[in-house]
């Protein structure tokens, strides 16, 4: 997501101000995607929609897909479905994610580019949605529909501006730790062309503001060691349903990705990568998890 949302985010995540949080949240829900029909044809070229070229009729067509062609795309197994966001379907009282938990409905706008996009997410990645449904539904199970739990607030995150990294190469970690974006996306920009260092972008929200062109990206991210071609998705869903990351927002690592080579016009020029907004120095105190260990 942009810059200045996650870094005030994290900042309030910090404080375990959870009212402030949700407030937040619901700024970000006031983002206002362009109309379909004024899109910049040019971003759906370059990252990071344009990894996402198997969908290209269901982002780039004049008219917006229905239902029932986001349903006959669904990959085989599973068994969730889309369906539209109506007055008569909101009216079973449901929380979001339990109605996806107890009748496989995936309650999705019509018209909506950040439904259409959660609605890729789900085409592309079933097993990570399903393992934050299921841990967002323990959530509820604990909290009751109304509050939210630290645990929530970071489900949500990542769900919304997460992004899955791939790690071979320890010093890189290095520098992300103390926030040297100048040596990590410029001193160290091969490493992002290499593969010592990849990642799978997963949050739709990410997906939404990348419809505007130039806009400086920056992802939430979760770290996983590597040593070689590894199912990132797979290993993240089976730690997400374990338990063992997403406990709390501020394991998330933020990631400005429009300092990695493609993802911005301006990131060829060194000057970029000592000017850019996007690139915030870490906060005192501030402290990251390390990467899960290869398996």
């Amino acid at each position: 997501m942009d810059g200045r949302f996650w870094r005030r985010c994290e900042a309030w995540s910090a404080c375990h101000d959870d009212l402030r949080v949700a407030a937040l949240m619901d700024e970000r829900m006031k983002y206002v995607a362009p109309a379909r029909g004024t899109v910049d044809p040019t971003v759906f070229g370059r990252p990071p929609l344009a990894a996402w070229r198997e969908y290209a009729d269901l982002l780039e067509g004049a008219a917006w897909p229905s239902i029932d062609e986001l349903n006959r795309r669904l990959p085989a197994g599973m068994t969730q479905r889309f369906v539209a966001q109506t007055p008569a379907l909101l009216a079973d009282g449901r929380h979001y994610e339990q109605r996806i938990a107890e009748c496989g409905q995936i309650a999705t706008r019509a018209g909506n580019w950040h439904d259409l996009l959660n609605a890729l997410a789900w085409l592309r990645h079933p097993a990570l949605k399903q393992a934050l449904n299921r841990r967002q539904m323990a959530e509820i199970a604990h909290m009751g529909p109304k509050l939210r739990s630290r645990a929530q607030y970071a489900l949500t995150h990542f769900d919304e501006a997460g992004v899955i990294v791939g790690l071979s190469d320890s010093a890189l970690l290095a520098l992300w730790d103390a926030h040297d974006w100048h040596g990590l996306f410029w001193r160290r920009r091969q490493a992002w062309l290499d593969g010592s260092i990849r990642l799978e972008l997963f949050g739709h929200a990410l997906l939404e503001l990348a419809l505007n062109p130039g806009k400086l990206l920056v992802g939430k991210a979760l770290v996983f060691q590597t040593d070689g071609d590894a199912d990132l998705p797979a290993r993240c869903a089976a730690a997400i349903d374990a338990g063992r990351v997403l406990l709390d927002p501020l394991e998330l690592r933020p990631l400005p990705l429009s300092g990695i080579p493609d993802w911005h016009p301006d990131n060829a020029d060194e000057a970029f990568h000592r000017t850019a907004v996007c690139y915030q120095p870490r906060r005192a105190g501030r402290e990251y998890p390390p990467p899960s260990p290869a398996s």
